[in-house]
This record gives C-alpha cells, structure tokens and sequence, in this order.
C-alpha cells in the first residue's frame, strides 16, 4: 500500500553520465537514473558509483524536452497549507530545471523557452500532497480505488503537470521507447507526484461552537488553458477555456487536523484550539460547482482598443465540440444547470444569443446518441423512450442579466437568480460521507446536479455568483446536521462570516490572476459588504493593468502554458527550422515605438528645462514642433494599426491574429506615404543566426 504513495524525501546525485533520484526513507527502494545526455530511464537496484549528491529535492514534477536539450523539473521547496482528514497538503514555492547536457555554448532561443518554462513554475499557484489526491472531489474519491497509485487515480484534466510527467508514465507502464524499456515498472509509482493547479484553503474553525474545518478547493483544468483574450469558447475536443471545478467542504470531528492554521481573528476557537470530538466518526460534506467559457466557437481580437473586437463563428459549426463538452459534464456531474451571466445588451449580447442558440439545438436534436447518454442513463435509471427524454435534456439553461439587476450594487438582487435555481439546487443536493476506523467510506448522499456558470470571462460576475450558492448550501449542510436551527444562517457567526467573506475573495483574486493577470473585480464588497473608496481605486488600477497585460505581456504568458502543458512541443521541429521568438515585422513598424518615446522625452525635457537668458529659442521651438507632431502621427499610426503592435503568442500564434495582423500590414504596405518603407524591408530570420545555432549544436555534442 504504501508503495502506492510518492516519496516525501529524495536525494538527487549528479555525474557527467546520469542523474539518480532515491529516497533515503526508503532504502530498499530503486533507484531511478535518468541517463546523460540522452534522457533514457532506468531503474537501480545497487547503490551508483561516480556521482556526488547535489542536494534534497520534495519530489519530481516531470521531465521536459524544450530545443536541444531535456530538463528534469523538481520541486525543492513547499510550504505546508494545513491538513485534510489527517493528510497534509502542501503549496509548491520553488522549483529547479536539471539540465541533461552541460551546455559550454549559450543558445538565446533555448533560454527563452526555460525562461517561460520557469515563468509558469514560479507563478502558478500549485498543490500537492503525497497521500491524499487533491484533483478530484471527495465524491470522485469515494468512488476511486484505494490500493492503486496516487497519480493513477487523479483526474486528468487537474492533473497539471501530466504532459511533462509523461515519460516517467511511459516508463513506468512499460510503453516508453528506450531500450532500458522490459514491461511495467510499479517501482516507478513513487516517483511520479500528481500536482494541482488552482486555488486551496484549509481553515480550522467554528460555528455557533461546533469546531469544525472549512476547505475551499479551485481545480483548473490543464485543457484548453490560457489567458484572457488569447483562449476564448471551446477547442475541438470540447474542451472549455478557463475551466475550474471549485470545491466547498466542511469536515466534522477531523482531530488529526488539529494542526492546521487558524484563520486570523477566530474568535470561535477557545485558546487557540478546537474542541476536540474523541470516539465521533470524521464526516465530510461537501459541494462541487463548475465555471467554463460560452461553448461555442468565439473569441476577442486585441487591437490595442480598451474593447476587444468581438468575433463568433457560426454556431452550427461548433455542436460537435460542444456535444463532448456537455457529454463529459453529464457524465461526471449528471444535471447541469447553465447558468449565463453575460449581458442581453450590447456586444455581449451576441453571446448570449449563440450560447442560447447552441443549447436550444443539442436538447432540441436528440437524433445523435452519444457516450454520456449511455453512462448516465445506468446513472440515473432513466427509463424513458429515446424520442421522449434525451440524455442532453440534462441541460437546463438558466439566464440572469447579473448587471442591470445588480445595478447601483444591489447584490441581494441575486436572490432573484437563487430562486430559479433553488429547487435544482434542493434535487441536485451535495456529497456527505463519514469516515469509517478502516479506512473505508460510508457514503450517505451524492451530489448529482451541477451549477456551470460563465459570464465573458468567468471571473467578476461568476465570482459573485458562486459564492452565493456556495453560501445558501453551507446553510443547508449546517441545518442537515442540526448545527444551525430552521431558518438560521451560518452568517449570523461574525466570526465565520468574515471568514467566509475572506476565503471566497482569495478564491476570486486568485483565479483571475491565473486567467486576467490581475486580481478580480469588487472584491472588496465580497469581503467587508460595502463598497469603499479605496476599493473603487483598486478596481481602476486593476482594468489599467488588464488592459497592459491582455495586449503587451499575454503573449508570453500564453506561450508558457502552451509549452508547459504540451500545446507546444519545440523539440519535433528541427534546429534552425524557425525562429520562433524573433520579431518578423518590418523594421519601419518597430522603430514607430521608439520613435514616439523619443520625441516625447524631447518634448517634456523641453517644457521643463531651464534656458539660459541669453540662449536663441525659435530653433528649439520649431524642432519641439516637429516632435510634437510626429508623436502625434506615431501615435494616430500605432492606434490605427493596433494588431501590429499587440504581443501575440508566438508558439501557438491564433489564426484569427495572425489574420488580423496580416490584413492590418497589407493595408499599411498599401499606405501611399510610408508603404514603399513596409514592404520592402521586412526582418525574417537571419542565415547567420541559423548558421550559429547549428554550430553551437555540435559542440555541444
């Protein structure tokens, strides 16, 4: 069984020939080699000769293969998060990429990729544990096999670093292509460290006196992900751009979470410390909700304008991708109610109409049997002719123009949305398990309905949203146990209620940072329950900064979830078969930039700078003239000209931008006054610089 669980302790040796990873915990355990420079695996049963220990890592988080060379990603340092029924989780703080090949020559193209590699380890927030599987829900848990390896039973899509884990896999199920390859290696199990990408806290505190422990879990899936304007709608896998399943839990008489951190300012705990509940069985209920983009085919053209330009696909184009989309939820959440936020005015309104559209056609067209049709009739024990219910009726779309009914921050106008969803929500109901002496689960409720809510971006509006049916099912659990009476809420506990406040807005900042680059919108109403000055503030330098990073530093963001996550692979292309970083645009629309910032530097050094009594002034006004009006018509020439100047992912560049971008310089090319500087220098790669690499590739050989 314990075979089963990742090593908490590894010791890392190095030589010029591999590197070796064992666990001194466990000494009877193999060693696994990684081999030098070729990356092949292996397994040691004796002690290596000829390498030096290089220090003690937490675990292995996978092995990536960027340009011209491999790197193992290892996690050497966690901080500890607190406990969930007895096992501890822990927040990944910093990371280390060991090189296969000791590189004399520097190649620039290959530490932007491990720059964009490092990027994402170092600012995504990111979760583990060595015996308790944090990508699925307690209800996904129950069902699961125990005896089996840890990352075997983690759900794929919040298993954030399985792309780069994948030649451990391969290894380790006997499918890999070396030649140290003979069948299954399970010693290699431990090794392979399941990691979640998201949003985790644990918290030990109380209601009315009852102690007990609240958790908030934000799981991102690894499909589909990316940043704001650059992952729009679905791909054709159905797969939904910023998707997080969010998980609220409360765990009753867990004293071997005792340990835990107190949340600041509890006043439900007496001397620091929870009641303690010997002899009572530990029982954990716990709601699941789900936020995804409008699935449908869509997306936002940058072009430096506050506005985005808005482009849909047809509809009709995008139901099989939406089919397996809704397939998936249904067969893993069983009802869906769709919950659309965005506004029926305006430009968002045309994605209102194609998402209603879109289901209109899938519960309206039940000719197609699909697999979620299968699996969730079984589920359900749907005993109903196919031309009378059809699995896709498990759709039920639920629309609420959150900003005209919220308008002038009238949030408790929300209750209007509770009481569409509320007899759903009552059906649908919530997991409650109690945690047998051997280990075992004694299921006594499931949830099997889901609340999927969007809005444009799945962020502000969403947040908002979930937070109060998180809220109105934290009253029901409370009541079901007999901890609140008929008709009182947790949020008459001050203490709690700033809790709750507190650990919902951490959850909303946190997942708009992954996805906006900023934290989210009217937080400080979530967490003080009025809008304040300071908070107005907060939101201006929020959108300022949005509006930064969507159109100057999203593009390497975006690259770096592609790498990371294998929407990108640099090592199937050849050396020197593309320069993927450089700057292919004409050296004319380069230099506009500079050109504008230097004549504003004159400009403002001319207003402010002393003159000398004596000094003639008519030339310096007449060249401060000239500057100001070519900042002037830089500046019209850059606004006009938006989509060559925004930073566009340059791995996995988007058809719609490069479109854009095409069509915006050939009408530039065709300007009569700076077309002939356009089209006829343009900056592509350089043969010395592919000359250079390939030579750098041989020594390093």
């Amino acid at each position: 069984m314990s075979a089963a669980f990742p090593f908490r302790d590894i010791n890392v040796h190095s030589s010029p020939a591999y590197y070796s990873f064992s666990s001194p915990s466990s000494p009877n355990s193999p060693t696994l080699v990684v081999d030098r420079p070729s990356g092949d695996l292996r397994l040691n049963d004796g002690k290596l000769l000829g390498g030096q220990r290089v220090s003690s890592i937490q675990g292995i988080l996978g092995i990536i293969s960027l340009r011209l060379d491999k790197y193992v990603v290892v996690i050497t340092k966690s901080r500890p998060m607190g406990r969930i029924r007895g096992q501890m989780i822990y927040n990944v703080v910093s990371t280390e990429l060991l090189p296969l090949r000791e590189r004399p020559v520097r190649d620039p193209e290959e530490d932007q990729y491990v720059a964009l590699v490092n990027r994402i380890l170092q600012t995504g927030p990111m979760y583990y544990s060595y015996t308790f599987d944090l990508t699925n829900s307690f209800q996904r848990q129950a069902a699961s096999d125990p005896s089996g390896p840890l990352w075997k039973r983690a759900d794929d899509r919040f298993f954030w670093n399985r792309f780069i884990s994948s030649d451990l896999i391969d290894f380790r199920n006997g499918s890999s292509h070396q030649r140290q390859a003979r069948g299954p290696q399970p010693a290699v199990d431990p090794f392979i460290l399941p990691v979640m990408f998201g949003m985790l806290r644990i918290t030990n505190t109380a209601i009315k006196g009852s102690p007990l422990n609240f958790v908030l879990i934000t799981r991102r899936s690894r499909h589909r992900a990316g940043t704001r304007y650059f992952s729009r709608g679905l791909d054709e896998r159905g797969n939904a751009s910023n998707f997080n399943e969010t998980e609220q839990a409360i765990i009753i008489n867990d004293d071997s979470s005792s340990g835990m951190t107190t949340y600041g300012g509890d006043q439900g705990i007496s001397g620091g410390k929870l009641a303690t509940s010997a002899g009572r069985e530990t029982q954990v209920l716990s709601y699941v909700q789900t936020r995804g983009s409008v699935p449908v085919y869509w997306g936002e053209l940058n072009t430096l304008k506050y506005t985005p330009k808005l482009q849909i696909r047809g509809v009709e184009s995008a139901v099989s991708a939406a089919k397996l989309h809704f397939d998936e939820q249904i067969r893993l959440y069983g009802e869906n109610y769709l919950v659309n936020l965005v506004n029926q005015k305006g430009r968002e309104k045309q994605v209102k109409d194609a998402y209603e559209k879109m289901v209109d056609i899938l519960v309206s067209n039940p000719n197609e049997d699909t697999e979620a049709d299968r699996k969730t009739r079984e589920k359900f024990h749907i005993i109903e002719p196919e031309s009378v219910k059809h699995q896709l009726d498990h759709l039920h779309y639920v629309y609420f123009d959150f900003h005209n009914e919220t308008k002038g921050f009238k949030w408790h106008r929300t209750q209007l949305l509770l009481d569409q969803l509320k007899s759903g929500l009552l059906a649908g109901g919530y997991y409650h398990g109690i945690q047998l002496p051997d280990g075992r689960t004694d299921v006594r409720r499931k949830q099997s309905a889901v609340v999927r809510t969007n809005c444009m971006d799945c962020l502000d509006r969403t947040n908002v949203v979930q937070s109060m049916l998180g809220r109105f099912t934290l009253n029901r659990m409370l009541t079901d146990l007999g901890v609140l009476q008929q008709g009182q809420n947790a949020s008459d506990d001050q203490t709690f209620e700033h809790l709750f406040r507190n650990v919902w807005a951490d959850n909303a900042d946190v997942v708009s940072k992954s996805y906006s680059g900023t934290g989210a919108l009217k937080t400080d109403f979530t967490r003080t329950g009025t809008r304040t000055k300071a908070g107005a503030l907060q939101d201006l330098n929020n959108s300022c900064t949005r509006y930064v990073c969507n159109n100057f530093r999203d593009g390497p963001r975006q690259d770096a979830f592609d790498l990371f996550l294998g929407a990108f692979t640099p090592g199937q292309k050849g050396i020197g078969a593309a320069n993927a970083f450089s700057d292919t645009r004409p050296i004319f629309v380069q230099a506009i930039p500079y050109i504008l910032a230097g004549c504003l530097i004159f400009i403002l050094t001319s207003l402010f700078t002393a003159r000398l009594p004596n000094a003639t002034v008519w030339p310096l006004r007449i060249f401060t003239l000239v500057c100001l009006f070519a900042a002037l018509w830089t500046g019209r020439f850059i606004w006009s000209n938006g989509p060559l100047y925004v930073n566009w992912p340059k791995l996995n560049t988007p058809i719609w931008a490069t479109e854009a971008y095409q069509t915006t310089l050939d009408r530039v090319s065709k300007d009569p006054l700076v077309g002939a500087l356009v089209a006829e220098h343009k900056r592509g790669r350089s043969d010395a610089r592919v000359g250079y690499m390939e030579e750098g590739k041989k020594r390093i050989e």
